[in-house]
């Protein structure tokens, strides 16, 4: 399937029958109208909701997926459990996924991309999909090598139905509807909006060549994994509310469980980063400069300056087009043709389009050079046999 016809919401390679399961589980929901909604239930799902919330963003994300930090194998097995049974797949799964993520983030090959798949699909779409079924281990070599993590994701659900059995045996009937489905299905869509909406609405602080963003809601929600653009800029750092007001309870906690030993190593922002400091890294400067260059028509600049060419002919402009013919940037720049936008231009537009960074002349640059190769593409080659 193209990738405009992905883009377009046509995703044929859905899995459908493995979206029941998520189905019942929200349309069970709906069963609280008989067995009643008890405080003791309520208090179950409040409890289970922010529990787990810290086991996908303290366990799957920071330390599973990023390594953000230090543990002992036994709490490494406990964070992994606790986290499973919010019913997201296995620990392998999840974090394989996310490493992908940050790999191609808001490109083609992300797994979960509003821009380039639709929000739907990125909210919740993806993670049906065949092609996203299967686990690539060796992204995760280094805690497949666990055989009680390879347990876990052979039998993913087994977590989850604990769980629920116990909710069932402490608040009964309304236990296992209010306590478990409804704290489950509650962060489902806190932990999928994170893929979503933390793409799309928000602030960016940090130029990170992607559309992650800062959003104080979301933080509230996920216990600080909100802080998108943050965790974008530095990933592997353990507090992903960078400033004293971005408030990052899980952050809070796991600085907690290390004075008592629990945790230890956490990892966080250099000053530089948190000054804005840091010079981005060549992928970045790429992405980003890539952006910046699909803000300018390179077919239309190609037209306007063939229709120029035509009026003189001379032979070093002939020269010129046939090294532009393979790719050579600098024969068009060494022209000095006035259709071409300057440096000053795409200075402006990146002015607007960035936050402030040190490597933005590097990402002009780069530009600049992208647009030069692909105008050069589309400019006709001179007749041949012409003075």
């Amino acid at each position: 399937m193209s990738p405009d016809a992905d883009a377009a919401g046509m995703h044929d390679d859905i899995v459908y029958p493995s979206s029941i399961p998520f189905i019942i589980v929200h349309v069970a929901c709906v069963a609280a109208v008989w067995s009643g909604v008890t405080w003791q239930a309520v208090a179950i799902c409040v409890t289970l909701y922010w529990l787990r919330m810290f086991a996908i963003g303290g366990g799957y994300h920071r330390y599973f997926s990023h390594r953000a930090y230090g543990t002992s194998r036994v709490f490494q097995f406990v964070l992994a459990f606790l986290a499973q049974s919010s019913g997201q797949k296995s620990v392998l799964w999840w974090a394989a996924k996310h490493r992908h993520h940050h790999l191609h983030s808001d490109t083609a090959q992300d797994v979960h991309s509003p821009r380039h798949t639709g929000f739907l699909y990125s909210h919740v779409g993806w993670i049906f999909a065949r092609k996203h079924d299967r686990v690539d281990l060796s992204k995760v070599a280094d805690l497949a090598r666990y055989p009680e993590l390879m347990w876990l994701h052979r039998w993913e659900l087994a977590p989850a139905l604990i769980l629920a059995a116990v909710c069932a045996l402490i608040g009964g009937w309304s236990g296992l509807v209010v306590g478990f489905l409804w704290s489950t299905v509650l962060l489902y869509h806190a932990t999928f909006c994170i893929n979503s909406l933390a793409h799309v609405r928000g602030s960016k602080r940090y130029v990170t060549g992607d559309d992650s963003r800062n959003n104080w809601f979301l933080a509230l929600i996920t216990m600080g994994e909100g802080w998108h653009n943050n965790h974008h800029a530095y990933q592997a750092s353990v507090r992903q509310g960078f400033r004293w007001w971005e408030i990052d309870p899980t952050f809070y906690i796991l600085k907690a469980l290390s004075w008592i030993g629990v945790v230890w190593d956490l990892k966080t922002p250099p000053e530089q980063v948190l000054r804005n400091e840091q010079r981005l890294g060549l992928r970045v400067v790429n992405r980003a400069a890539e952006e910046l260059a699909a803000q300018f028509n390179p077919e239309r600049i190609a037209a306007t300056i063939a229709a120029a060419l035509h009026e003189f002919e001379l032979s070093t402009v002939r020269e010129a087009l046939i090294r532009v013919r393979d790719n050579t940037a600098s024969a068009i720049a060494d022209l000095h043709l006035p259709q071409l936008p300057g440096r000053e231009a795409f200075l402006a537009k990146a002015t607007v389009m960035f936050t402030r960074t040190r490597s933005l002349d590097d990402i002009v640059d780069r530009a600049h050079e992208l647009l030069l190769i692909s105008v050069g593409m589309h400019l006709p080659a001179p007749a041949e046999g012409r003075p």
